[in-house]
């Protein structure tokens, strides 16, 4: 087969393909694309860090082992939290692999109250007492979390079908 221009419908079929594939890359001047993919998604990351902060409100309320002291305080450790869950967690389910398998994936509590030990170490407003107090922390903060992210999906979802 020949590497010559194919013209289908009065254009060329690479140059459809390419604007198909950036059409919605195209920005009008009047911010269409900031509007339409940029901002929701900073609002639905702006929500869901808020409601995890007010998860650690929840989580000093239920449990006497965890305090914090403000809700900027809270706002701090959740996004002190947000960053060791994404940078340090990896590496160490990584290298603790072999003890996580052995243990049916239970060690992967232990890495959960590190990560929360580790964040109330780093800040002054959020204090847990010890490994005990990180742990139980830690679940009720993940099962917040949980239902943090199906709620803000849901609500975000809807918000897109009706647009």
């Amino acid at each position: 087969m020949s590497l010559q221009r194919q013209k289908v419908n009065g254009g060329n079929v690479a140059q459809r393909r390419l604007h198909g594939a950036f059409a919605g890359l195209s920005a009008p001047r009047s911010g269409r694309l900031l509007r339409a993919a940029i901002l929701p998604r900073m609002l639905k990351l702006i929500v869901r860090w808020l409601l995890l902060a007010a998860a650690l409100l929840l989580v000093a309320y239920l449990y006497p082992g965890v305090t914090v002291s403000s809700f900027g305080a809270a706002m701090i450790a959740a996004l002190v939290l947000g960053l060791l869950n994404t940078i340090v967690r990896p590496l160490l389910v990584l290298l603790t692999l072999p003890v996580t398998l052995i243990t049916l994936g239970l060690f992967l509590f232990v890495i959960n109250a590190l990560m929360f030990w580790a964040a109330a170490g780093v800040l002054t407003g959020f204090n847990v007492t010890g490994f005990a107090a990180a742990l139980i922390g830690s679940l009720i903060y993940s099962l917040c979390g949980m239902v943090i992210d199906v709620a803000v999906e849901r609500l975000f979802s809807r918000d897109a079908s009706a647009a």
